[in-house]
């Protein structure tokens, strides 16, 4: 088990993907509920789906027209046109009543099951029809305009392994095979506790020296976005004491907890300290990342407990790297990891990065190439530079400033 207790300094703490592994082998799926098919959507499959009933179950007509033996008109022509007795209508719905005989027609409606006997359909915009007969004109062949039984599905099919997203397509099959209930993983409550001195809540007119506090709601959209349910403790001084009693109220009622605020190693960062009061057991203090290198990760109980910078950027940076894959393990996400692909930098970026660096961008595909946008500001404590930002570019460490037009890794948020 990999524990780092020392400060935050480059060359001493884990890389971040690291970090981000450890978290993910300690973090278990939640329980699962049943809920209504129809309050299901974006929620996670926790159960694989395996088609019970091939879809669609029967032969049936893609057209208004006609179904009749293709053998009866396979040399068909405008010279030689070939009449069918018509003997019923079949429309969506109901169920053939005759078998077709050499000769024979029937009128059939979109999604109508096949007679048997029929082996063909005719869209009725290209026949000559009466009540009682219809004309064909041009030759047919055998399963021509046929939706087959189980062209869609078919029984035994596996369509969605447990941990999958409920999209539309997937709300659709479940409900094709009558699943009018679906068991899905509860949503993981994530308690937030926000830290320090100087901060106070987004209602309040801060006092001189106070600053309002953006981390909460800033965490709790992508906690939303991630499938959880946000749980606000509540916000406290930078007192160990103070901290730890929200860490053990709120391990009581959440499945994992995140903390803003004082990660560092100054004298007023009290987190590790009340987190070790809280008989946390510390896993990591400091990752090698820029933004996010300060930060302090713990288990209680089977419980993570993750501890972010108090800077904005860097608390984001750290969540969706580092934190995030594990908090959508304990959704029960199938595939918590994002995966990583390259980009091009659009504009250059004149920094060097002793450890790696997470760019924050926006990923434009419009001129047929992944091309990552950089907003001007990437510091720290610039919250207003995210707005709008999918994507996060990933610089190694080691590197100088890069050019524009340089090829990097990264990954959507």
């Amino acid at each position: 088990m990999l524990s780092i207790k020392t400060g935050a300094m480059p060359g001493v703490n884990p890389d971040y993907r690291s970090a981000r592994d450890l978290l993910l082998a300690l973090a278990l799926p939640v329980d699962m509920e049943r809920i209504p098919l129809s309050e299901a959507a974006g929620r996670v499959l926790a159960r694989d789906l395996t088609a019970e009933e091939s879809i669609p179950p029967f032969d049936a007509s893609p057209y208004d027209g006609y179904a009749f033996c293709a053998a009866d008109a396979e040399q068909a022509s405008r010279e030689m046109p070939v009449k069918l007795r018509i003997l019923e209508e079949i429309p969506a719905g109901a169920v053939p009543s005759v078998s077709l005989t050499r000769g024979t027609a029937v009128k059939i409606l979109t999604g109508a099951p096949l007679p048997a006997g029929a082996d063909v359909v005719v869209p009725f915009e290209r026949t000559e029809f009466t009540q009682d007969a219809v004309t064909i004109f041009q030759a047919a062949k055998s399963g021509e305009n046929i939706v087959r039984a189980g062209e869609d599905v078919l029984a035994g099919q596996k369509l969605a392994a447990a941990g999958s997203i409920i999209d539309a397509g997937l709300a659709g099959c479940l409900a094709s095979q009558g699943r009018a209930n679906v068991e899905v993983f509860r949503r993981p409550v994530v308690g937030i506790i926000s830290t320090g001195n100087e901060v106070v809540e987004a209602h309040e007119t801060p006092a001189p020296g106070k600053i309002r506090n953006s981390n909460r709601h800033t965490l709790e959209t992508v906690l939303w976005g991630a499938g959880c349910l946000p749980r606000n403790l509540g916000l406290a001084a930078d007192r160990a004491e103070e901290i730890c009693r929200y860490i053990e109220e709120g391990l009581i009622s959440c499945d994992a907890l995140l903390i803003t605020g004082g990660v560092s190693v100054g004298d007023y960062d009290m987190t590790p300290a009340a987190m070790e009061m809280a008989q946390v057991r510390m896993l990591v203090r400091g990752v090698r990342l820029k933004p996010g290198m300060a930060c302090a990760y713990g288990e209680k109980s089977g419980k993570l407990i993750c501890g972010l910078s108090g800077n904005p950027a860097s608390a984001l940076t750290n969540l969706y790297a580092v934190v995030l894959p594990a908090i959508k393990k304990l959704a029960g996400r199938q595939n918590p990891v994002p995966d990583e692909f390259p980009m091009i930098l659009a504009s250059g970026f004149p920094k060097k990065s002793p450890v790696t660096r997470l760019l924050r961008g926006r990923l434009n595909l419009s001129e047929g190439r992944a091309l990552f946008m950089l907003p001007q500001e990437q510091g720290n404590g610039i919250l207003s530079s995210t707005i709008g930002c999918n994507a996060m570019a990933i610089i190694p460490g080691g590197s100088g400033p890069v050019a524009a037009g340089t090829l990097l890794s990264g990954f959507l948020l």
